[in-house]
């Protein structure tokens, strides 16, 4: 009977009697499915894994499922590299894996293949010194075979500079993704340098790190914060060479910052909690 009424009232548009509350009303959309990849060299992905899964759902409205390899090398064994069907039922792939000795292109294709076929994609920190092969200290050409981890990415970078604070300012106010975010200084952190910017790409944030070289005091000064649109599907990527650090990567200015990339890259305003 309660329930007949409800519907009677809801199609006359009076408010709901017995205490009923409009969030009861309305039903709750389910939360996007994450997947996010981890594992490698040079990095606390045991713990970073967990600190990225536990903000991200702290801050969205999304279930992160991990993909994780325990293997500390440059070629850490993932599924998504054996596998180009990895992602699917996924809303998006966070990419957080450090695999700079993966140069076999079947399987970087078939890391990429998701992507291609419309999956949005986050990409955090040494993703962008991963899966490269030939001269990639040069500037890649776009359409060569090994440019194709590149421009995905949207920016081709090979190195970084020491251990050191970094002040991240963000240059487009404008933009969706750099709502609500303020300038910062890190603690010790990795400055990515950038070798190229990919056609079609949009930088929102740079980083600066004073450097001493030679007894002489420089800045060195990179993008650090990015987006482009990928492939036939023109699918959404978001990306940040910043979160070398547990430090960095727990700080809520960093996951505030990857939630944004995740809301843009995925089109949903409204995943925020």
């Amino acid at each position: 009977m309660k329930k007949n009424i409800l519907t009677a009232l809801a199609i006359l548009g009076v408010a709901a009697p017995f205490g009923t509350t409009q969030a009861q009303q309305t039903p709750v959309s389910s939360p996007a499915k994450v997947l996010l990849i981890t594992g490698g060299c040079c990095h606390d992905y045991a713990a970073q894994k967990d600190i990225l899964k536990n903000g991200l759902e702290k801050r969205l409205h999304i279930e992160v499922t991990q993909m994780h390899s325990a293997d500390t090398s440059v070629k850490p064994p993932l599924p998504s590299q054996e596998n180009p069907e990895y992602a699917k039922g996924y809303d998006l792939v966070i990419h957080d894996e450090c695999a700079a000795g993966i140069g076999d292109p079947a399987a970087i294709n078939r890391v990429i293949t998701p992507h291609r076929m419309g999956i949005p994609g986050i990409n955090l920190h040494c993703a962008m010194h991963s899966y490269r092969f030939g001269d990639f200290q040069k500037p890649v050409a776009p359409g060569s075979d090994n440019a194709a981890w590149f421009e995905y990415l949207g920016l081709q970078s090979f190195s970084h500079g020491p251990n050191a604070p970094l002040s991240i300012r963000y240059t487009d106010a404008n933009h969706p993704a750099n709502a609500g975010l303020s300038d910062w200084t890190t603690g010790n952190e990795e400055l990515y340098h950038v070798v190229q910017v990919m056609p079609g790409t949009s930088v929102l944030a740079r980083g600066s790190q004073k450097i001493n070289r030679g007894g002489t005091e420089t800045i060195d000064d990179h993008p650090i914060v990015w987006v482009h649109e990928y492939g036939p599907e023109k699918v959404r990527v978001w990306s940040t060479s910043l979160g070398h650090f547990n430090e960095t990567v727990s700080d809520d200015r960093y996951l505030d910052l990857v939630a944004n990339g995740v809301k843009w890259a995925l089109n949903r305003p409204d995943l925020r909690k």
